[in-house]
């Protein structure tokens, strides 16, 4: 199924609403910031936050090991353009179906449609294995890893 690559969405809103009621920068303050600055905020604003990405990638590699920084950032970048175009594609299915709702159906559909079946099939098991236990509860296990030293022969 061939899919057009759309516009995404920032995942955050760009503006919220602040309850202290300060008001937003009028244009003269606005002077004060480069267009550098607001596309460099709005970009910002799409990716999941940089410590739940370093968080996940920690406990997928042995204690001792390190990650470094351009990694995390480029982790960052990359998963929060997957989520982005799965729940677009998503959300198309739920526009079509006039829902307003995305399920996890939805997101596994998205998946398989944009050719993530090798994916979608483990997370229906997960899905299903949530909706038997509920989401609460302890989390799942660490998983050890054991990297042998790399030995470069030329």
């Amino acid at each position: 199924m061939a899919h057009q690559m759309h516009h995404l969405q920032p995942i955050a809103p760009l503006h919220t609403q602040d309850p202290s009621g300060v008001l937003p920068p009028t244009p003269a303050d606005a002077a004060a910031i480069s267009e550098a600055e607001v596309g460099e905020y709005r970009e910002q604003d799409r990716f999941l936050p940089i410590a739940n990405v370093a968080r996940l990638m920690k406990a997928a590699v042995p204690p001792s090991a390190k990650i470094a920084k351009d990694a995390k950032e480029c982790v960052q970048e990359c998963v929060s353009e997957f989520i982005s175009f799965i729940t677009s594609e998503a959300a198309e299915r739920c526009l079509s179906e006039k829902r307003k709702t995305i399920g996890g159906e939805d997101l596994l559909y998205a998946m398989t449609s944009l050719g993530f079946e090798n994916y979608a099939h483990a997370l229906t098991i997960h899905l299903a294995k949530l909706r038997q236990h509920g989401t609460s509860g302890p989390p799942p296990p660490r998983i050890e890893h054991h990297i042998e030293p790399r030995m470069d022969v030329e």
